[in-house]
């Protein structure tokens, strides 16, 4: 029997403030996104892993992080354009509804502002502050997180993380995804399933399987009313597959890819069949449940991953 891990990117304005022209309704979204996830899995019991990025633990400051190894520019639109938009680049509130919640989410990390730790202008250096800031600042709320996302699913400087204390990361998705993932799973029966594994820093990839966003914009708005979501579609297969076999069904969100009523419709639907599928013996896990599983049954040595864009061939240059 197999199992499925819902992992969120919770990021606020934190995910777009490197962009020239930040998507403004997925930006606004945030906070709205952030309550309504909450909500669907208190109704449907589902445990998440929710990847915080760090700054929005912290109560205030002025946008100069002077001790940031950061390049000059980073934290700038925090200085100007957000410079008044505290609920953007802040979310203490959000973190305490977070950590209310009666369901037993995983408290994960999603770096300290949002670095992508895959791009060459990314120094160890940079990797080792985003990290060890990340774990300051939960560490001030009396939280130590075990997991790791990737920003942007950038992965690089595994090294960083291991030194840090995490033990588990979300690795890139051997599977297909958007419009491929429809149709080579509908038409062709291809397996969205993954098999976590230990890489060679000693930290456990927990692959991701779906990104249930991948298929928005006009392709959905024509096929949604003639043929239902196939996101929804797609994501129950993946479900149903974790339930028929073994392997994870690793399904991930961000908060503010909820912009409208229809994405709370896509979540509930999704939601719901993962808590069907319960009476058939599925297992819901967060990443860090995965992460201790996988070490527990002895797989300490480095393994070679799936084949696809989450090897570790892929990853082993940013190391």
């Amino acid at each position: 029997m197999g199992s499925v891990v819902v992992s969120v990117d919770a990021e606020l304005g934190w995910g777009f403030h490197d962009l020239e022209s930040p998507p403004r309704h997925r930006v606004e979204a945030g906070r709205r996104g952030w309550r309504s996830l909450l909500s669907l899995f208190d109704r449907y019991d589902v445990p998440a892993t929710w990847a915080v990025v760090g700054h929005l633990m912290l109560e205030d400051c002025d946008g100069r992080h002077h001790d940031h190894p950061a390049p000059p520019t980073w934290f700038e639109r925090e200085r100007t354009a957000w410079a008044d938009r505290p609920d953007l680049r802040f979310g203490r509130e959000l973190v305490g509804e977070l950590l209310a919640s009666p369901v037993d989410h995983e408290f994960a990390s999603h770096s300290f502002s949002h670095v992508l730790f895959g791009a060459d202008w990314t120094s160890r250096r940079l990797a080792d502050a985003e990290t060890r800031r990340a774990r300051e600042v939960a560490a001030d709320w009396g939280l130590e997180p075990t997991s790791f996302v990737y920003p942007r699913n950038d992965v690089g400087h595994r090294e960083a993380l291991a030194k840090s204390g995490f033990t588990a990361y979300r690795g890139r998705t051997p599977t297909p995804e958007g419009i491929r993932a429809i149709l080579e799973t509908g038409l062709g029966g291809k397996s969205l399933l993954v098999e976590p594994h230990v890489d060679r820093h000693g930290l456990v990839n927990v692959p991701a399987s779906l990104f249930l966003f991948g298929f928005e914009g006009r392709l959905r708005s024509v096929a949604e009313p003639v043929f239902g979501d196939p996101m929804v579609q797609t994501a129950r297969r993946a479900i149903d597959q974790a339930t028929a076999g073994d392997g994870v069904c690793h399904l991930w969100v961000h908060p503010n890819n909820l912009t409208h009523p229809r994405d709370d419709d896509r979540m509930r639907a999704i939601l719901a069949h993962v808590d069907r599928r319960r009476a058939d013996g599925l297992i819901v896990e967060t990443m860090a449940d995965v992460a201790d599983r996988v070490l527990e049954a002895g797989d300490a040595i480095p393994t070679a991953a799936p084949t696809g864009s989450g090897s570790e061939a892929d990853v082993a240059a940013d190391d």
